[in-house]
C-alpha cells in the first residue's frame, strides 16, 4: 500500500509553507492523495482509510484557507 504510506508521510510532514506556490503544490498533492485513497477505500471499505482521508481533508482545508486569504 504505497498510497497509504505516502499519505501517512504527508500527514507527519511539517506544514509551514513560505510561498504561495508551495501552498498550491501541497494542496494539489493532498488532493491527489485523498482521491487515490478514496479509490482504495471503495474496494476495501476499511474504516482506517476513511479516518486517514478525514485527517488529510482537515489539513487540505487549512491550506486552502490560507490560500484564499481574508475577504
Amino acid at each position: 500500500m504505497e498510497i497509504i504510506d505516502r499519505a501517512l508521510e504527508f500527514e507527519q510532514r511539517r506544514h509551514t509553507f513560505k510561498t504561495t506556490s508551495e501552498r498550491i503544490e501541497s494542496s494539489r498533492e493532498v488532493k491527489d492523495l485523498i482521491l487515490s485513497l478514496n479509490t482504495v477505500y471503495k474496494e476495501n471499505k476499511d474504516p482506517e482509510i476513511m479516518d486517514l482521508m478525514k485527517r488529510l481533508t482537515v489539513i487540505k482545508q487549512k491550506i486552502e484557507k490560507r490560500l484564499k486569504g481574508r475577504p
